[in-house]
């Protein structure tokens, strides 16, 4: 096999631009640009304009037929990233999928359906936070057991502001029949991946959705979530769209240690002496009273570690970029497998169902009632039609 990938991108916006940017720049030196489709008779100009070298597409069907891509990225609306994904995988073609990998897990479902009875084919998913050096050190610190089992997680992710204006310049956007959702699918996807990523996947979720809390839209832009992860651990996400100042900050406790995430940049890593009911078993009442005085031996109770890693704005996308690649020409392990994108999305829906009906949900959730709720909120919009 050849050292380079011929790569396609389907849809030139805002990804789509960026990611045939670090490719024109060198950023992705095993990666090729060479197609570009989307539907959009103003981006043919552009690609003409900035790309004049490279074969684009009005159909994306016509690239993947032509022969001139080995792979392709999917950065289009969320409802065709299951089809797209489906369509490249059945040719013969690698596939890199947008985040999320759908909006509803019954679609993800086929297609991770499809990429399972292709093995030969690479299938991944643009998780790029994942190739963020601060959440995989954190990964490393929570796998080896430095902080014991996860007791707590609690993240505060407020940092999507948008005005009025973002949502009105497009029709399809936070619509339930051209997005999918609002901030649960558009902006938050990396964090829930992450979420699950770093203290693993719930068993149920009891959710508090607000649908046009502070902006004139019919999708959810503010949204607190409860998990429940069966053996005693509990966890909160809390996001919204209104919050002009907002704030990042993941905490999680565990039976040796606590790890409190700022901004998504620095991260203070605790690491107890012993399990804390050992440490609350060995103390009493005087113990207790140096320690609230300050008197305490700190250093023989916990260290105290601060993390911090420099990431330049669109290392992280070309990682994955990379990695893929480099998943298609020698077998490297992936960043992010795109099997694994439909968890991101069932706790997503599972987070809509339960605000939907008022009920906890089980994370396996009926998901021909959850594509039921969904319709009935398509159909009742009445620009798009309802999915199967």
């Amino acid at each position: 096999m050849t050292k380079t990938i011929r790569l396609g991108i389907i849809g030139l916006g805002q990804q789509g631009g960026m990611y045939a940017g670090l490719i024109a720049k060198g950023q992705t030196p095993n990666i090729e640009l060479a197609a570009i489709a989307d539907t959009d008779p103003a981006k043919a100009e552009r690609a003409a304009a900035e790309f004049p070298d490279v074969p684009f597409f009005a159909d994306y069907v016509e690239l993947l037929d032509s022969g001139t891509v080995d792979a392709v990225v999917t950065t289009v609306p969320h409802y065709l990233h299951p089809e797209m994904g489906i369509a490249a995988i059945e040719r013969g073609i690698h596939a890199l999928v947008e985040k999320p990998a759908g909006v509803y897990s019954k679609q993800v479902a086929e297609l991770n359906a499809v990429a399972a009875a292709h093995p030969e084919i690479t299938f991944a998913l643009m998780f790029n936070q994942r190739a963020n050096p601060l959440y995989q050190r954190l990964k490393e610190i929570i796998d080896g057991g430095e902080i014991g089992d996860i007791l707590r997680s609690n993240w505060i992710i407020t940092t999507w502001w948008r005005p009025q204006g973002y949502y009105d310049s497009s029709t399809w956007r936070a619509t339930w029949g051209g997005e999918g959702g609002g901030v649960l699918v558009n902006q938050a996807p990396h964090q829930l991946d992450l979420w699950q990523w770093l203290c693993g996947v719930p068993t149920s979720v009891f959710a508090k959705a607000a649908f046009g809390f502070r902006r004139d839209i019919a999708v959810e832009d503010e949204v607190t979530a409860f998990v429940d992860y069966g053996n005693g651990a509990t966890g909160v996400f809390v996001t919204a769209t209104h919050d002009m100042v907002g704030t990042d900050r993941l905490e999680i406790l565990g039976t040796a240690g606590k790890i409190v995430v700022e901004d998504s940049k620095t991260a203070v890593v605790t690491r107890l002496s012993k399990p804390e009911r050992e440490l609350s078993a060995q103390m009493d009442m005087q113990d207790v009273m140096k320690l609230f005085m300050g008197q305490a031996d700190i250093a023989s109770l916990y260290t105290q570690e601060t993390i911090e890693f420099p990431s330049a704005w669109g290392t992280q996308h070309a990682d994955v970029l990379v990695n893929f690649a480099a998943a298609i020409l020698d077998g490297t392990p992936l960043i992010a497998s795109g099997a694994e994108g439909i968890r991101g999305v069932r706790l997503a829906n599972a987070i809509h169902l339960s605000s939907w009906t008022g009920k906890e949900v089980p994370i396996d959730f009926d998901e021909d009632e959850f594509l039921a709720e969904l319709n009935t909120r398509i159909g009742a919009e009445g620009l798009y039609s309802t999915r199967g």
